[in-house]
């Protein structure tokens, strides 16, 4: 209520107070308003999906073509013909590690003898100029053992010879001793048998010394030959540094673990051990896949059958084949050691850049084909125990109409009888209405 002044005039605190509650309820109007709107939006029912409609939604027309039955694998690609390169075994004691110098880009095509690494030979080659110097140290000793024994010999020869003199002049000697007094005879008697003596030991002497000689001289042709054999090994060493491919194809470098347990191609600068692979030649023109097949599936499996091969890293291609072995024996498989795999090899005809070792593939192994077979998709049919049926289209509705029917894989089954081409089915038929 407005208060009025004496005179009946409002106030203007009066009239100010007045418009402010004014205001006031026509904010909350508009709030209640809006939270109305709002709460009878959130208690709609939701907007139901658009949903499929028109003749042909949820239905198969029975067509004619070839129907195929296959299994399908999974296996790794590799060369037919492929060679491995590793770090050549060193001859000898020496087990120190290889250094990469120079190496084949990956993918590069190489013919027979082209070079694909070469490691430092530094080490080697030091090693074989070692042993050549210490070949030529032991000719020279031998050199020079057979200079003395010559010398020896001609030395011993000249004192048996002057041994031999002196045992004949003490012989002419004893001739004299009828005719020498007694003791002049002694002496005679006393100095043969000493010339004797000498000569004897002279004798036994010489041989001794010749066999010394001759051993001293084969120890030292031995340790010769030793060093021989030591320096042509440093050279063959030094020559097993440059490794060439021994037949043409395509050089794929292999990998190995780096600091960080990253797996990484090898390069130059590397040190590997000996014996351990670093580089693949395979000849592209021939590659097939190892597949391992589970002990279900091993009795449709035949040799010649026909497969779809293609490549998990590039789906866009794709390559026939033909199953080329089968093992006949299983391997325990890793998850259950009731349950055996058999390796199956699959040639592929075709060759492709991107074809290359190492790859995994799918592969589709054609069991069945029945060309110009009459084919609908396997969920049209129902079974009713032994019996099968399918609904066709008459008209507005599907009716029941019972089939015979030939092989069936994942998605589609031959129609033996009952169908014609052209004929409308309906799919997912065992939900369809009567």
């Amino acid at each position: 209520m407005v208060s009025r002044i004496s005179d009946g005039r409002a106030r203007p605190s009066d009239i100010r107070e007045t418009m402010v509650n004014r205001s006031t309820l026509a904010v909350l109007a508009a709030v209640s308003a809006v939270g109305l709107a709002a709460a009878g939006f959130a208690m709609r029912p939701p907007a139901r999906a658009a949903e499929p409609s028109g003749p042909d939604a949820g239905t198969a027309v029975v067509a004619r073509m070839d129907f195929s039955r296959s299994v399908r694998l999974a296996g790794t690609v590799e060369a037919v013909q492929a060679t491995t390169i590793a770090a050549p075994r060193l001859a000898g004691q020496n087990q120190n590690s290889l250094v990469i110098m120079r190496l084949i880009k990956a993918g590069t095509t190489v013919r027979a003898g082209d070079p694909l690494v070469e490691f430092d030979r530094q080490e080697q080659i030091r090693n074989a100029l070692d042993r050549k110097a210490e070949l030529n140290d032991f000719d020279q000793q031998i050199k020079r053992r057979v200079a003395d024994e010559v010398a020896a010999k001609a030395s011993d020869d000249s004192t048996l010879k002057q041994a031999e003199s002196t045992l004949e002049k003490a012989r002419l000697e004893l001739l004299k001793n009828d005719m020498l007094p007694k003791l002049q005879a002694e002496k005679n008697n006393l100095a043969f048998e000493e010339a004797q003596a000498r000569l004897k030991q002279l004798q036994e002497t010489y041989n001794l010394k010749r066999q010394a000689a001759a051993a001293d001289i084969h120890i030292l042709e031995i340790r010769r030959a030793r060093s021989e054999s030591n320096m042509e090994q440093a050279q063959a060493n030094a020559e097993k540094m440059l490794v060439a491919s021994p037949l043409p194809g395509v050089a794929v470098i292999k990998t190995t673990w780096k600091n960080g347990g990253n797996m990484v191609e090898f390069m130059e600068g590397d040190e590997v051990r000996p014996g351990q692979p670093v580089v693949e030649v395979v000849n592209p023109a021939v590659m097939r896949v190892r597949a391992r097949v589970n002990q279900a599936d091993m009795n449709e499996l035949r040799q010649g059958q026909a497969v779809h091969v293609g490549l998990d890293a590039y789906p866009e291609l794709s390559f026939p084949g033909v199953v080329d072995q089968i093992s006949p024996i299983g391997q325990q498989s890793t998850l259950s050691p009731k349950v055996r795999n058999f390796v199956v090899l699959v040639l592929v005809n075709g060759a492709h850049p991107n074809l290359m070792p190492d790859l995994t593939a799918s592969l589709d192994v054609e069991l069945e084909r029945v060309p110009g077979s009459l084919v609908i998709p396997r969920d049209a049919v129902v079974f009713e125990g032994e019996h099968a049926y399918v609904r066709v289209k008459r008209g507005g509705s599907f009716e029941r109409q019972d089939v015979t029917l030939g092989p069936m894989n994942t998605h589609q089954v031959v129609v033996n009888s009952g169908l014609q081409e052209g004929v409308t089915v309906a799919r997912n038929a065992a939900g369809t209405s009567r």
